[in-house]
């Protein structure tokens, strides 16, 4: 009966351990993720230093394609502050995701810990019998 046992624990440890290195992965991935937009946030906070720097007369271009489009400053300006927006609410959508995924990380780490040991004991268990 203790060797069955053993076994079953085996299986659920391997599936716990598969569980935690999925999770693993998109922890990576998520930062990932998040590295980009933080450098997308830095570039974009700079372009609007730029814009505000500007006299309400200057001319602004936008790349579209391989061609630059005259655009209005203030449109410009208010594009480059809603990009802002965007990018800082995925920035804490990322981060709360990130916190779930980490905690569900503890907890499938903790799981195995307590596998481990319960092998352990089983086999010790086995090895006086």
């Amino acid at each position: 009966m203790s060797s069955s046992n053993i076994r079953d624990l085996q299986r659920e440890l391997e599936n716990k351990a598969n569980d935690l290195s999925k999770l693993q992965k998109d922890i990576a991935k998520n930062h990932q993720v998040r590295k980009k937009y933080t450098i997308q946030l830095g570039e974009n906070e700079l372009v609007l230093k730029e814009l505000d720097l500007l006299k309400e007369d200057a001319n602004v271009y936008k790349l579209i394609g391989p061609v630059l489009v005259k655009q209005d400053l203030a449109e410009a300006n208010a594009n480059v502050r809603k990009r802002i927006e965007y990018i800082s609410a995925e920035l804490k959508r990322l981060d709360s995701t990130v916190q779930d995924l980490e905690e569900k990380q503890n907890s499938r780490k903790e799981t195995i810990m307590k596998l481990q040991q319960k092998m352990q004991t089983l086999q010790a268990g086995k090895g006086k019998a």
